[in-house]
C-alpha cells in the first residue's frame, strides 16, 4: 500500500498530450525539489538529448486541456506562466537520468518509470476492457449524432407551414362524359 502513496503524486502529475503520457517541467522539477528555471536550463544545454517525441513545448489549446484534465488542480496552477511549459514524454524522462546527476533526481526517475511501466502493464492486462471501452463510446458518439439528426428533422417539420388542404370525398367516384 505504500508504493500507493508514493505514486500518487506522480499520478496527478501525468496528462495526455498528443497520444502521450507527459508530465510538466514545473512538475517534474517540484519532484525533483529544483526550480522550473534551473531546471529547463540543464534541459536546454542538453536540447540535443531531447528530439521533438521526448519533448515538446504545449500550445495554448494543451494547456487548457491540461487545466481540464484533472479536477482537482488548484485554480492558479497554469495561470502564471510567462512561456507555455515544456512537456516531456516517457522518453524525455528516462533521458533526464543523464542530465540531472542529483541522488534525488536519480530515485524520482526510478519511481515514475517504474509508475509509467505499472500503468502499461494494467493496460495490456486490462486490453480487452478498454476496446470494449472504446467500442461503446464510438456507438455513443454515433447514436449522439444520429440524436442530433432526428431533433433537426423534428424541428425542421414543426417550423414547416402545412397548408391544410380541403378534403376530399372518400368513395366511388364516377366522372361523366358528355357526348358533344
Amino acid at each position: 500500500m505504500a508504493g500507493v502513496q508514493v505514486a500518487e503524486p506522480i499520478i496527478r502529475k501525468i496528462y495526455f498530450l498528443r497520444g502521450h503520457k507527459v508530465m510538466l517541467d514545473k512538475d517534474l522539477a517540484e519532484l525533483y525539489g529544483v526550480n522550473t528555471k534551473v531546471f529547463n536550463q540543464a534541459v536546454k544545454r542538453n536540447s540535443t538529448r531531447f528530439p521533438s517525441d521526448f519533448m515538446f513545448q504545449i500550445n495554448d489549446f494543451e494547456l487548457e486541456s491540461v487545466r481540464s484534465q484533472f479536477v482537482t488542480l488548484e485554480k492558479d496552477k497554469f495561470e502564471h506562466f510567462r512561456y507555455n511549459p515544456y512537456a516531456f514524454t516517457e522518453n524525455g524522462i528516462s533521458m533526464l537520468s543523464s542530465v540531472l546527476n542529483s541522488e534525488t533526481a536519480i530515485q524520482v526517475n526510478i519511481s515514475i518509470l517504474r509508475l509509467f511501466n505499472q500503468m502499461r502493464h494494467v493496460m495490456f492486462e486490462n486490453k480487452e476492457l478498454i476496446l470494449q471501452l472504446t467500442d461503446i463510446e464510438k456507438n455513443v458518439v454515433d447514436h449522439d449524432h444520429k440524436i442530433e439528426i432526428l431533433f433537426r428533422y423534428i424541428q425542421q417539420f414543426l417550423e414547416e407551414k402545412t397548408e391544410v388542404k380541403p378534403y376530399e370525398s372518400i368513395g366511388f367516384k364516377q366522372k361523366y362524359q358528355t357526348k358533344e
